[in-house]
C-alpha cells in the first residue's frame, strides 16, 4: 500500500473511533437526561458513568455548553427525521392530510421523550447560550420547515401574500419580510404570521401535556389533539385564497419565496 493510501486509511479509522466515541458520550448525557432530568446534566457524572476522566471528555466536547450544543441539535434532528419519516409513509396523500400526520408524529415524539423536549423547549439551562447561527438553529430550521412545506404546500407566492391573516402593522410586514430567505423569510407576511399564529397552538397543546397540565383528559389527550389539529390546519388553508379568486387578481404579486405552486 502506498504511504498516502496508508496515511487516509489510519485517519479514516481515528475519525470512525472518534465518532463512536462521541456517539457514546451523546448517548450517556441522554440517559443522564432522561434519568435526571436536563438541569442536571453534568460533564463530571458522564464521565463516571463512562468510566473516562473529565480530561478525557474534553477530547471529544471542550466545554459543558458545546456537550449541550450537541444534544440539542441531535435531539431536534431525532424529531425531525420522526416527523419527516411519518410523511414520507403517505406521499399520495393530500397536503392537508400529510400536515395532520406531521402534527401527529410531532406529538408521538414530545411524549415519547419528554425529557428531550424539556431540553428543546423547557425552562432553559442555566449559563447556556446557543451559539448564533449554530447547529441548534439549523436543525430548528430544518423541523420548521417540514411544517411550513406540509401546512402550505401548493399554493403559490400570490396566494399566500393575499391570505386572510389579521392586519400587519407596517413594521412587523417590514420585519417579517427581512427574516432570512433560509427559513421563514421564504414566506410572504401574512403567510408567516398564519404559519407562527398555528404554530404557538400546535405546540401550546403539547407542551400542555408534555408537562402534565392535561393529566385531567387521560387516554383522551390524543384525541383532544387531533380534533384540535384538524381544525387548525383547516383554517390555516381556508384563509388562503383559491388561485382564481377575485381577491387573489386583486392582490400584488410578492417577490421571491414559493414562486411556484407544489415543490
Amino acid at each position: 500500500m502506498p504511504a498516502e493510501e496508508h496515511v487516509t486509511a489510519r485517519r479514516s479509522l481515528r475519525e470512525r473511533r472518534r465518532a463512536a466515541a462521541t456517539q457514546e458520550i451523546l448517548d450517556a448525557a441522554e440517559r443522564h437526561i432522561v434519568e435526571n432530568g436536563p438541569a442536571a446534566l453534568s460533564l463530571r457524572a458522564i464521565a463516571r458513568d463512562l468510566g473516562m476522566t473529565v480530561q478525557a471528555l474534553y477530547h471529544y466536547f471542550p466545554s459543558w455548553s458545546d456537550l449541550v450544543t450537541a444534544l440539542i441539535t441531535k435531539a431536534y434532528d431525532d424529531m425531525a427525521d420522526a416527523v419527516q419519516a411519518a410523511v414520507d409513509e403517505a406521499p399520495d396523500a393530500p397536503a392537508p392530510a400529510r400536515a395532520l400526520v406531521a402534527t401527529e408524529e410531532y406529538r408521538r415524539w414530545a411524549v415519547t421523550h419528554p425529557e428531550l423536549f424539556q431540553l428543546l423547549y423547557g425552562t432553559p439551562l442555566r449559563k447556556y447560550a446557543a451559539p448564533a447561527n449554530g447547529p441548534t438553529t439549523q436543525a430548528m430550521i430544518r423541523m420548521s420547515r417540514i411544517f411550513q412545506r406540509e401546512l402550505l404546500d401548493g399554493f403559490t407566492t400570490a396566494q399566500l401574500e393575499a391570505a386572510d391573516a389579521p392586519a400587519l402593522s407596517p413594521s412587523l410586514r417590514t420585519h417579517l419580510g427581512a427574516l432570512p430567505p433560509h427559513g421563514l423569510g421564504a414566506l410572504p407576511p401574512p403567510a408567516t404570521a398564519l404559519l407562527l399564529s398555528a404554530w404557538g397552538h400546535l405546540h401550546g397543546l403539547v407542551v400542555l401535556e408534555v408537562f402534565g397540565h392535561t393529566d385531567f383528559l387521560g387516554d383522551h389527550q390524543a384525541e383532544i389533539f387531533s380534533m384540535a389539529v384538524r381544525n387548525l390546519v383547516k383554517d390555516v388553508r381556508s384563509r388562503v385564497p383559491d388561485s382564481d379568486s377575485d381577491t387573489l387578481a386583486a392582490a400584488p404579486l410578492a417577490g421571491g419565496g414559493l414562486a411556484s405552486s407544489g415543490h
